[in-house]
């Protein structure tokens, strides 16, 4: 047995192309590739009968997230409780979260202004155009 290694984060939207301007915009990410995959082993292997899924490979500073829309889409089942077993989110550092808060577009979602815990760390809950969490904190 091999000894694995982190490969991608992966991330289920409903509109890639929504997902791809949030991340690369707000996170100043960079776009590594987009793909599909289709037939019947990529459905057996997922298990969803008939799917097939659109990719977007993003660089978080050499950790690739996969963002990744479903045709068929399953049922929405945004319920983004941290506190919620199963929950989770994706970690980004950033240099300055104060800074960072400061420059979002208004429409983007936090659940509280930056907070800075006990251990010191400033932190900062985005939500993505879907309700996916972000942790953002200092680097």
């Amino acid at each position: 047995m091999s000894d694995p290694t982190a490969h991608h984060v992966g991330i289920t939207v409903d509109d890639l192309d929504r997902a791809v301007e949030f991340y690369t915009e707000t996170f100043d990410l960079d776009l590594l590739s987009e793909f599909s995959v289709g037939g019947d082993a990529f459905a057996e292997a997922v298990a969803v009968e008939g799917a097939s899924a659109e990719f977007a490979h993003l660089d978080a500073d050499g950790v690739r997230i996969e963002l990744v829309a479903y045709d068929p889409a399953a049922e929405s089942a945004n319920d983004p409780e941290l506190n919620r077993q199963g929950a989770t989110h994706l970690g980004l550092s950033v240099d300055d979260v104060e800074a960072f808060y400061a420059d979002l577009d208004d429409d983007v979602e936090t659940l509280s202004p930056p907070r800075t815990t006990d251990t010191g760390t400033t932190i900062l809950f985005v939500k993505d155009p879907e309700g996916n969490l972000i942790e953002v904190l200092d680097a």
